[in-house]
């Protein structure tokens, strides 16, 4: 994946994120995060996200929850896309374990990792929303 998009795109823009290993959808809209400055930003200054949303920071081994308002799910992918390691409800203030081996980070809503069954070793397949 690089800290390219997939699909040679440099801009932020949306994408979806489907775990194929279990066939389900992981987030309907997700943000590319590749740049500095919109890895920088992320999700700080949001009081929330809604089911369906997500941000694919890239490069990325580990993040910081200050300045958060809300718990995430994080996904740490490798070059491949396979999941390397997950935080459950990653709470405000609170560092993610580093991941030296991941190329990025998927943020996603509280639970869905869960409410999806996703685990330690699934493939996660990030696509344009026009490839669904």
């Amino acid at each position: 994946m690089g800290g390219r998009h997939p699909l040679g795109w440099r801009a932020t823009i949306l994408l979806r994120a489907v775990n194929t290993t279990r066939g389900s959808i992981l987030a309907e809209h997700l943000e590319w995060a590749g740049t500095s400055e919109t890895r920088r930003q992320g999700l700080l200054g949001r009081s929330s996200m809604d089911p369906g949303q997500g941000m694919y920071l890239v490069p990325c081994k580990w993040i910081h929850m200050f300045g958060m308002r809300f718990p995430i799910d994080v996904a740490f992918l490798s070059s491949s896309g396979r999941i390397l390691a997950l935080h459950h409800s990653l709470a405000p203030n609170r560092l993610s374990r580093p991941v030296l081996r991941a190329e990025g980070a998927l943020e996603l809503p509280a639970t869905t990792l869960q409410t999806t069954g996703t685990r330690v070793g699934d493939q996660i397949l990030l696509s344009s929303e026009d490839d669904s």
